[in-house]
């Protein structure tokens, strides 16, 4: 369930971005809006990569969103190298496809728990 929270954190925090990076382009103070959601992105995707190893340690299960979890933290940490140092021709494209890849984590993560029921043997 955590991990299932952190992936939609992560996710919505995606799509803000790109929102205040048309607040960049038309106003003037529309950098400090896209910085915050920058790092907020950074921030949310380390959380991510926090939970999952918090979650598999306990289960014992797949390390498999784990390894998720450390791709999408250094995609994001290239982002924000890349937003920095103004190279716009990989910035936005590498911003599409952590949205996509966002996605794409939050469809593999269980919903949650669903209560068993009893088959009616007749």
């Amino acid at each position: 369930m955590f991990l299932r929270v952190a992936i939609i954190l992560q996710t919505l925090a995606l799509f803000a971005t790109p929102i205040t990076a048309g607040l960049l382009l038309s106003t003037p103070n529309g950098h400090i809006l896209h910085s915050a959601s920058a790092y907020t992105v950074w921030t949310v995707t380390l959380l991510h990569l926090v939970v999952a190893i918090l979650t598999w340690r306990p289960g014992g299960g797949s390390p498999r969103p784990i390894l998720s979890a450390a791709g999408m933290f250094v995609l994001t940490s290239a982002q924000v190298a890349l937003g920095i140092a103004h190279v716009k021709t990989v910035h936005v494209p590498l911003g599409v496809l952590l949205f996509g890849l966002s996605l794409l984590q939050l469809s593999r993560v269980p919903a949650g728990r669903r209560p068993h029921v009893a088959s009616n043997p007749s």
